[in-house]
């Protein structure tokens, strides 16, 4: 699937099944509670914090479905193309950063 076909997908999933979009404050504030369940799974499976027993059956794969599917919300509302999106950010961060991760010392 690509970046325009999901796009599609969802805004047809909307106007059918899920009746209208949120408003987009709403969807903003939908977006942050998915981003932080994916970074609570993080934080307990790859990071420091200890892994709740009632989070270790998350699938965090699914969580990050969750923020896809709610930024793509917002793209459709906004008018945002995210393909062209994507790809002007491909370029500027390659314009940007040819040679700075090369040369940092860090990532040696």
């Amino acid at each position: 699937m690509t970046i325009e076909q999901a796009q599609r997908e969802v805004d047809q999933w909307i106007n059918t099944t899920g009746v209208r979009y949120f408003n987009e404050l709403t969807n903003m504030a939908i977006l942050t509670e998915e981003v932080g369940e994916v970074a609570r799974i993080m934080a307990r499976r790859y990071g420091e914090q200890s892994e709740k027993e009632s989070d270790k059956n998350k699938d965090l794969g699914d969580e990050m479905a969750d923020v896809l599917w709610v930024l793509i919300c917002l793209a459709n509302q906004t008018g945002i193309n995210l393909t062209e999106a994507f790809q002007k950010n491909i370029e500027k961060k390659t314009q940007r950063d040819k040679d700075r991760h090369k040369q940092n010392e860090k990532l040696k």
